[in-house]
């Protein structure tokens, strides 16, 4: 099975594409959507939007993990996540991708066991998991692959035929 998993913000997006295969993982790809700091925030949805269905089309995943809304420090703050989440629920949409959707507290204890894990403690496990030589650059890239190991574990899906694909784990 292929996952897109996608940590939505309207400064920098995450994404990390893995394959699945019962309980092994491996890394496809994985980065940031990064938009201008000074660009209105209907261009940068823009930028995140159109990233994300390249990103789509390119690997051609089974489904999508996405991280729900938490409750930000206010109210602005919320709805622009909101707004940079709705562009990436889209983005999926408009490739017809399944969109699966987890709150932080259950991929942080998907991944360590603790719901309160640090980032730092996450990023050691996306490492892990992947069999990574080192840790994502970034931690949006991090906590997206880690949405996408969560939807792996959480799933409880058979794995998708992977047949005709032309994936390296």
């Amino acid at each position: 099975m292929i996952i897109l998993g996608i940590d939505p913000g309207s400064r920098r997006t995450g994404y990390g594409v893995i394959e699945a295969r019962g309980n092994r993982f491996g890394l496809i790809d994985a980065g940031t959507v990064g938009t201008p700091r000074d660009a209105a925030l209907p261009r940068r949805l823009r930028i995140i939007h159109e990233s994300l269905v390249a990103i789509a089309a390119d690997a051609a995943p089974d489904v999508a993990a996405v991280e729900d809304v938490f409750n930000a420090r206010n109210a602005r703050s919320s709805l622009i996540l909101g707004q940079a989440r709705g562009a990436a629920l889209l983005a999926a949409a408009l490739r017809d991708i399944p969109v699966a959707e987890y709150a932080p507290r259950e991929v942080k204890m998907a991944l360590t066991g603790n719901g309160a894990a640090t980032k730092e403690q996450v990023r050691f496990m996306v490492q892990r998991l992947l069999g990574l030589a080192r840790p994502p650059a970034s931690t949006d890239t991090s906590d997206a692959l880690a949405i996408a190991l969560c939807h792996a574990m959480r799933s409880g899906s058979p794995v998708a035929s992977l047949k005709g694909r032309n994936r390296t784990p």
